[in-house]
């Protein structure tokens, strides 16, 4: 028998005609998606991708927040790793023990964090999902800001515990809520993926001191922008000791693929044995966690950087905020700027790109509905012509995408002078 040379079977296309046919309630979801909302809703466009950017593109969509992607000390870190010729093992982290490379990194992240102990998980995905799968229960109430991260809500949903919103950035309503349901518990992100808002940290940590609930932070957008040597928000503020758990993805800042969860030594066992994401899904392998020990120790480094994205913010918000965009939502380097609905943010989304300026759009379930928005994320190595582009391109499309119907100028019209925007109507997602 003759079999075809690898690069004639890597390249020829093959068709098949005997897939099972998919049920009837799977099409109609399907058709749901392709008909009445790609279809019909959008025109036939996908929302969330548009025009290809070209070679002079302003990519503002991407989470390197440090710019740590090509760097050459990581880059050379991971290709020695990626050379070594000595034997590994690819298997679940729980059957890890003992001096391993893994745990060798996870005390040092545990370290930069400012914490007892940590471990490494597979995406900060299956680091929330896990936790809370750990920490709660049917019967246990888990208070959680409505605009808490996707893998928060599906972790209480892994874990059976009874899901409990909180009006965003509102400690005293969880403080009401918990005296209707009882001790659980809080979540909330240090900084919110969608509009950069930051919580309000040390109100959370008096709420839970005071009611005996846990509380999780989830520092996936703060971690390594933040805090002494970019250790997070937790720290910055001296809370290190008084939060029970931090999460992050390290998808991040540190421009990597897995996440990390902070707790102590004796809970870390725990977690090994009792986490299905942790149980069910290989560990990291040698190059991956070699990328991650050397983005740690610079990242540890990186004051200049973490320094220059700050500045960048504030220069960058206090321009858009002067050509009339209510982004007053948030403070960091996420900016959203909310359309309201999806075909509204499909116009900006277009404007933006006929000027070779990308962002990445977000509507539901990443928002709720009616509130889609065109997320920029902002990085430390934008220059600025940069930023004026954006700034001049922005101050250019205002007629263009009618800003003054947009949900957020609505909102901002509404608000006294005195006052800061309410988020007590925001849907749960």
């Amino acid at each position: 028998m003759s079999f075809p040379a690898p690069q004639q079977a890597l390249t020829k296309s093959v068709s098949f005609d005997n897939t099972a046919r998919l049920p009837d309630w799977i099409h109609k979801r399907m058709d749901a998606h392709f008909i009445d909302r790609m279809g019909k809703l959008w025109g036939g466009d996908h929302l969330l991708h548009g025009r290809t950017p070209g070679p002079d593109a302003l990519h503002l969509s991407s989470n390197d927040y440090l710019c740590l992607l090509g760097e050459a000390p990581l880059v050379q870190a991971q290709a020695r790793a990626l050379l070594d010729e000595a034997p590994e093992l690819l298997m679940s982290s729980v059957f890890r023990h003992g001096d391993s490379p893994q745990q060798r990194l996870e005390r040092k992240l545990a370290t930069l964090m400012q914490a007892e102990d940590g471990l490494v998980a597979q995406s900060g995905w299956a680091a929330n999902v896990g936790l809370v799968q750990c920490i709660a229960g049917p019967g246990i109430p888990v208070y959680i800001d409505m605009n808490g991260h996707a893998s928060l809500w599906e972790g209480i949903s892994a874990a059976g515990a009874q899901a409990v919103p909180v009006r965003h950035n509102d400690a005293e309503h969880a403080l009401r809520q918990i005296g209707k349901h009882g001790p659980g518990v809080v979540m909330v992100d240090s900084v919110y993926s969608t509009t950069g808002s930051v919580a309000p940290l040390k109100e959370y940590v008096e709420v839970a001191e005071r009611t005996g609930s846990v509380l999780v932070v989830d520092e996936s957008h703060a971690l390594g922008t933040h805090g002494p040597a970019g250790g997070g928000l937790v720290p910055e503020l001296g809370l290190s000791a008084r939060v029970h758990f931090r999460t992050a993805s390290l998808a991040k800042a540190f421009a990597g693929r897995a996440g990390f969860v902070t707790c102590s030594t004796a809970f870390k066992e725990f977690f090994a044995v009792e986490a299905r994401p942790a149980i069910f899904s290989s560990g990291l392998l040698r190059h991956e966690i070699a990328w991650f020990d050397a983005a740690t120790d610079f990242i540890a480094a990186a004051d200049d950087r973490r320094q220059q994205l700050h500045a960048i913010t504030r220069t960058t918000r206090d321009a858009i905020s002067a050509l009339g965009y209510n982004i007053s939502d948030g403070t960091e380097q996420i900016i959203g700027l909310e359309a309201g609905s999806e075909p509204q943010v499909m116009v900006l989304r277009d404007a933006l790109q006929r000027r070779g300026i990308f962002g990445a759009v977000f509507c539901s379930p990443a928002t709720p509905k009616n509130r889609a928005l065109m997320r920029l994320t902002l990085h430390a190595k934008l220059t600025a012509s940069d930023i004026g582009r954006l700034v001049d391109t922005l101050a250019a499309i205002r007629d263009e995408v009618r800003l003054d119907t947009w949900s957020s100028t609505r909102r901002a019209g509404r608000a006294s002078p005195a006052s800061s925007p309410t988020h007590g109507d925001t849907p749960t997602p």
